[in-house]
């Protein structure tokens, strides 16, 4: 009998240069290592989106378009090219009008771009419905998004398995049309038995023949348990990413996964250790001259106290390195756990995991709730849609 097929996106030259470099890799030091993954056998990319559009005009002074321009010219025209988009937000960092977000479907259109992981942090479908029209609209694949994670113990009301059923309920009835689903956990907090049982729930509301998948991150030491609860539920993709921007922060190792899945009845992409080996070895060189910080390669076990996105958790350090005010990290990844519950359990990831570190940052620098950050403030009062329950009325007035 031959073994299940499961198509693996790479995600090394998204999110990992995201969760470990904040973005900041330059096109001509990494564009060897696209071709050393290419020749391992690899034809799923991300290779895009997020803040790996930002980054490079804002700390690389390169042009985003270009750079997928020329990843495409080394892949070829089959190749799988994914981005990421943040609905109604897409690629910017506020929420777009219409015509910017029809630009945006346009142009990544234009630039090589294959398909589109589209997620609202709210899980607020009506924040999916338009990007979602404009993409199908230019020809891409839409891949409609669940956001998940844990929430920090005690709390409770969202982020269970029937809050996701209702949100992938929501989808279905809203009429948006997709290609496939994706159930990303940005904080790589969702405990692998809830990934087991969310998959299951979606699997029988989908029926057999849509693709499913699930995203995750090493960050709280649970991924390769998350993906293995997730592939036995029946996902058809998982997300992973080569050394040594692997691990920690950013999505396991595709080696780690080809030796999770050794004896099973799983086929990860036809991928061969051997010749990831060498991918590996080849984006090692390219990488040499980076420095990668401590923190984008460890396991944290206080992150499912206080979920911080391996993207955002590297980009924040950075930030505050350059501020000078490292040392006050973990009294902010604490603090999050109280901004989390009164902010209304938005999923922490973008742009709702910077709202929720902005506004730890406040609480440790300038005293609790003493100043509130304007993008937290915003959301608490509904700017960015609806949050899957109430914030708190107290925090709302202060606002």
């Amino acid at each position: 009998m031959a073994k299940k097929y499961i198509d693996v996106m790479d995600t090394t030259f998204r999110d990992g240069f995201q969760s470990v470099f904040g973005g900041r890799v330059l096109m001509d030091d990494f564009f060897p290592a696209v071709e050393a993954a290419k020749q391992a056998g690899i034809t799923h990319f991300e290779f895009g989106g997020g803040a790996r559009f930002q980054s490079l005009y804002f700390y690389l002074q390169e042009d985003a378009f270009k750079m997928m321009d020329g990843f495409r010219e080394i892949v070829g025209s089959k190749a799988n090219l994914q981005v990421l988009s943040r609905g109604i937000n897409t690629v910017m960092l506020d929420t777009g009008s219409r015509e910017m977000i029809d630009l945006f479907a346009k142009m990544f259109k234009k630039h090589g771009t294959t398909t589109v992981r589209n997620f609202d942090a709210l899980n607020d479908v009506n924040n999916l419905a338009f990007s979602a029209e404009m993409i199908k609209k230019h020809g891409l694949n839409h891949e409609v998004v669940v956001t998940m994670m844990d929430l920090p113990p005690g709390c409770k009301g969202a982020h269970d398995v029937a809050f996701y059923e209702k949100t992938l309920r929501n989808i279905l009835d809203s009429g948006i049309d997709f290609d496939s689903v994706c159930f990303k956990d940005a904080s790589g907090t969702a405990n692998p038995h809830k990934v087991y049982e969310t998959i299951t729930m979606a699997r029988k509301l989908l029926g057999e023949s849509v693709h499913l998948r699930l995203h995750t991150h090493e960050t709280a030491g649970v991924s390769v348990a998350s993906y293995l609860a997730a592939l036995e539920a029946g996902a058809n993709g998982i997300d992973m990413a080569a050394s040594p921007v692997s691990g920690g922060t950013s999505q396991p190792d595709i080696l780690t996964m080809l030796h999770a899945t050794k004896g099973t009845n799983y086929n990860l992409g036809d991928l061969k250790l051997d010749k990831i080996l060498k991918y590996e070895e080849r984006l090692k060189e390219c990488l040499a001259d980076y420095l990668i910080p401590p923190e984008a390669t460890q396991v944290s076990p206080l992150i499912p106290f206080s979920p911080m996105p391996g993207g955002a958790l590297t980009a924040n350090t950075q930030m505050m390195r350059d501020s000078g005010d490292l040392e006050k990290f973990d009294e902010v990844i604490a603090a999050m756990k109280e901004v989390v519950e009164r902010g209304g359990y938005g999923t922490s990831v973008t742009p709702v995991s910077q709202f929720y570190w902005q506004q730890a940052y406040a609480n440790v620098m300038f005293g609790p709730w003493k100043q509130i950050a304007p993008g937290y403030g915003r959301m608490v009062l509904g700017y960015f849609g609806k949050t899957p329950v109430p914030a708190d009325d107290e925090i709302r007035l202060l606002w």
